[in-house]
């Protein structure tokens, strides 16, 4: 089923997502309802073009899309980020003529389910290096040893795209960025139990041996800062789509601390919560600081469809948005549980469970150190030697 965007994820949908997030979150289990009913409504290839079966939306639509998906259940809404970053780089790609990704696109619209496998433990250098060995298979392909980290969608991904280092071709060292499919040579662990964000599954991936066939490595580039279509692909849509889900959370904590101030009647003054000076300036805080995002990452995802040439300085422009709506989902989430009082403390109020999925934003690149150098440098220089 293709999916509709004038339906703009209907309410029940959303109502009966936000019903079953507190049961994953509470069992620390996988949302495969969700995932079902997303696929058979075309979710899955909302950034696939028309043309090969998909919706055909912008980024800027997919971000607004996941702002809303993220009030019903962030857990899930960050699982299908992993998602649809692949299939936003594969959109990247085929709006600036570069080839290479027809079959993610191809098999988003079929059902397929896409993980993200970049992560490793120690590697900072996220997208410009990789702790992963990638080994010529002497037919084009490649095969994969390593430890993946953060592996969302871990029970259900039917390809898991990824990098590794050659060190032994002729003209190493290279990044390869390659799909693997899942087999005996991938080893999916069981040990997701976190603080937040409990659904999402990112479980650590070994990888010992996995093949991946040449039509399936996308490509080959140099270690480091890179103007490959890949990196910025990757970086663009990975960015936003973070931003999106981050402040889709504060969103709904913004809306729960109006809807309680509503409810809540002060014993002293006989009158409603929402009355009170100081807590209209509270809920005003909030506003004020959640206004600002969501222009923000429209604005950058339409000039990432616009083709728009910012150079070097779409890296501060990225890693900021997305440092951004973080701290500002942080703060907003953070204002709200003082704004719903005492109650809010409680790990049966849904308030709770928003304060414990919004710190998983600090743990994403471009985490606050590599968003701050990032701009640092854009607007200081480098460092000298």
């Amino acid at each position: 089923m293709t999916f509709d965007p004038t339906h703009h994820l209907p309410d029940d949908l959303l109502d009966r997502i936000r019903e079953r997030a507190a049961v994953h979150d509470r069992e620390n289990t996988f949302p495969h309802d969700d995932l079902d009913e997303l696929r058979a409504a075309g979710y899955l290839s909302i950034l696939v073009p028309a043309e090969r079966g998909g919706a055909g939306l912008s980024l800027a639509q997919a971000a607004e899309l996941q702002q809303r998906l993220a009030t019903a259940a962030p857990a899930t809404a960050l699982a299908i980020n992993m998602h649809l970053v692949w299939t936003g780089v594969a959109k990247v790609f085929s709006d600036r003529g570069v080839p290479g990704l027809e079959f993610v696109q191809d098999g988003a619209v079929a059902g397929e389910v896409f993980a993200f496998g970049i992560s490793e433990g120690g590697n900072d250098l996220v997208l410009f290096g990789s702790d992963t060995e990638a080994a010529p298979t002497g037919d084009g392909g490649y095969s994969f040893t390593g430890t993946k980290i953060f592996t969302s969608l871990a029970p259900v991904w039917t390809r898991l795209g990824l990098h590794g280092l050659d060190t032994t071709s002729p003209d190493a060292p290279k990044l390869v960025f390659a799909f693997v499919e899942r087999t005996d040579a991938v080893d999916t662990g069981d040990d997701w139990d976190t603080l937040g964000m409990r659904a999402t599954q990112s479980r650590t991936t070994r990888l010992n041996g996995a093949v991946a066939d040449a039509a399936h490595v996308v490509r080959r580039i140099d270690p480091g800062p890179n103007p490959d279509p890949i990196v910025f692909g990757i970086f663009s849509v990975f960015e936003i789509l973070l931003a999106s889900v981050y402040t889709g959370i504060a969103r709904r904590a913004l809306d729960l601390s109006v809807q309680t101030v509503h409810a809540r009647r002060s014993k002293k003054t006989g009158t409603t919560y929402s009355q009170d000076p100081d807590i209209r300036w509270r809920i005003a805080d909030m506003a004020l600081a959640y206004d600002a995002l969501p222009p923000q990452i429209a604005h950058l995802a339409r000039q990432v469809d616009d083709l728009v040439d910012n150079g070097p300085r779409w890296f501060t422009l990225l890693s900021g948005v997305k440092h951004r709506a973080v701290t500002m989902a942080k703060h907003v989430v953070d204002q709200a549980m003082l704004t719903a009082g005492g109650g809010s403390y409680f790990s049966s109020n849904e308030l709770s469970r928003l304060y414990r999925d919004v710190l998983a934003g600090a743990f994403h690149p471009s985490d606050p150190e590599s968003a701050h150098a990032t701009a640092a440098s854009a607007w200081l220089g480098p460092l000298e030697p």
